[in-house]
């Protein structure tokens, strides 16, 4: 997954080199997205992912992913560095849901520990691009080539050794009814919901937190490039620290609910959205303290959803209801991407975030919503 954020992590190089404003580069990212929905609203359509098996739907994926990913340094302009970027997302749909349909099959118990462990270490490899971007010296082709490289890695590791655990999910017959189904079944829309809340945060907290932490230690004067290299490792913790944030959400919801756990990390990233502002032109230290916080949370619970649609979505669907979950949620993901920097353009970087307040505010009612209906039929149960 670390193709995913490689044109952020170098927008302002290609700005630069094809005469782009903050809003258009947006797109490099939000490209991203659309192929991301675009993949996986097919994969859902044509339920791919319970019918083709799962190591070679995520092994031939990684290897496009990485090759489209590749072939945004060939791009002349934007127009073709758009469409590498949409088929790096395209592709990128079968390797994400698929692979937390993939660990499932080897947990019963601890399930939410194994999912918050690949969403952790994806979401350290998302960050990859601004680690290397970071170390002096590094190139656009550098930051781009050892995404790729990361991302064939990636591919021949799960086509060498991966096997399906001892507990895999009953195969279906395909159906074109089969979304309709999963959109009438009420907890599934629940978990969902909840999901679309933690999206409307997300992808626009890690898109743009980079320019959000260059522009407060701008605001401190000194030295320019001293101060975008020190933002670059102040982004890359701020993504990375939400692998540790994934497996405290896995590890604290297999003990305590995976309800209580989502609404903790939706309020506390809630909180951190209204609160980042009072960071900017403070000291380092105080940036980092704050945003590194905010990106531990941010992603803590995502792992969570996905956990909670593998147990309340019918079983013969659970790799499709997966896939639709994913694919509406990076469709909104797409309206608070080129939110925040309009927002940004009015009142600055300092007050760009509270809106994306919203997103947990309406996550937390779904998930109490769910936790009263899964009791509801606990009780009817017994």
């Amino acid at each position: 997954m670390s193709v995913w954020f490689t044109a952020s992590a170098v927008t302002e190089p290609l700005r630069l080199r094809w005469g782009l404003d903050a809003s258009t580069a947006a797109w490099l990212t939000s490209s991203v997205q659309l192929g991301f929905v675009a993949g996986t609203a097919l994969s859902a359509l044509l339920n791919l992912a319970d019918l083709v098996p799962e190591r070679a739907l995520f092994a031939g994926s990684a290897l496009a992913a990485a090759a489209a990913n590749a072939a945004l340094l060939l791009a002349p302009g934007l127009g073709p560095a758009l469409a590498a970027r949409f088929f790096t997302g395209l592709f990128l749909a079968g390797v994400y849901p698929p692979a937390m349909k993939m660990v499932a099959t080897w947990f019963r118990r601890g399930r939410g520990l194994a999912i918050g462990t690949v969403v952790g270490a994806l979401t350290v490899g998302k960050a990859m691009p601004y680690l290397v971007k970071a170390l002096e010296g590094a190139s656009v082709d550098a930051v781009v080539l050892t995404a790729s490289a990361a991302a064939v890695v990636a591919a021949v590791l799960v086509a060498v050794g991966y096997r399906p655990g001892p507990y895999p999910f009953p195969r279906r017959r395909f159906s074109w009814r089969l979304v309709g189904v999963l959109l009438r079944h009420r907890e599934t829309v629940l978990a969902t919901s909840g999901y679309l809340g933690h999206m409307w945060e997300l992808y626009a907290m890690w898109g743009w937190v980079p320019a959000f932490l260059a522009a407060a230690l701008a605001a401190r004067g000194g030295d320019a490039v001293a101060s975008h290299r020190l933002a670059d490792w102040l982004a890359f913790g701020a993504i990375a620290s939400g692998g540790a944030g994934c497996l405290w959400g896995g590890w604290a919801a297999d003990r305590a609910g995976r309800e209580r756990v989502v609404q903790q990390a939706l309020a506390a990233s809630g909180i951190c959205c209204l609160a980042v502002g009072l960071t900017f032109g403070a000291p380092p230290w105080v940036l980092a303290a704050l945003t590194w916080v905010w990106g531990f949370f941010v992603v803590a619970d995502s792992a969570q959803f996905s956990a909670l649609v593998t147990e309340v979505a019918p079983q013969d669907a659970v790799g499709t209801a997966l896939t639709l979950q994913t694919s509406i949620g990076f469709l909104l993901t797409m309206v608070t991407l080129q939110l925040v920097p309009k927002v940004a353009a009015v009142v600055g970087w300092q007050w760009a975030f509270p809106v994306l307040a919203l997103g947990p505010l309406a996550g937390i009612a779904a998930i109490r919503r769910l936790a009263a209906e899964r009791r509801r039929h606990a009780a009817a149960a017994t």
